[in-house]
């Protein structure tokens, strides 16, 4: 099983989007990401947090994909749905990932993100 987790202060995408505006969205949210974002800077942290907790389940760090190689959109019943692109999907394909499982919550300004993966011969 690989596990990754990362903690994003809303605040500081706030500052982002209000300083890069477009060019923030371009760089790190894919087009249907941002569809469902709506502009929400407490969802856009949620997607930033949950792409770094994959790149550390991936064991290469936002170094070693894009940003916009991992995507998480989200089922019309909420729940969210990570989808690898390009590099990411090489790294897992590698690393056998079978599924995967991502949490995402954000309250009082803080934004978290877990991602779980299960790869062959593991036991759930």
């Amino acid at each position: 099983m690989a596990l990754g987790v990362d903690v994003v202060r809303t605040g500081r995408i706030a500052g982002m989007l209000d300083r890069w505006n477009g060019r923030f969205i371009q760089r790190f949210l894919t087009t249907a990401e941002n569809a469902q974002c709506h502009g929400r800077p407490e969802r856009i942290a949620a997607l930033v947090a949950a792409k770094e907790a994959c790149s550390k389940a991936l064991g290469t760090g936002m170094r070693g994909v894009g940003w916009r190689e991992i995507e998480i959109l989200h089922e019309p019943t909420g729940q969210p749905v990570l989808i690898l692109h390009h590099r990411a999907l090489k790294q897992s394909q590698k690393l056998g990932w079978l599924t995967t499982s991502i949490s995402l919550t954000h309250d009082g300004g803080i934004t978290i993100a877990v991602v779980a993966a299960l790869a062959q011969g593991q036991a759930p």
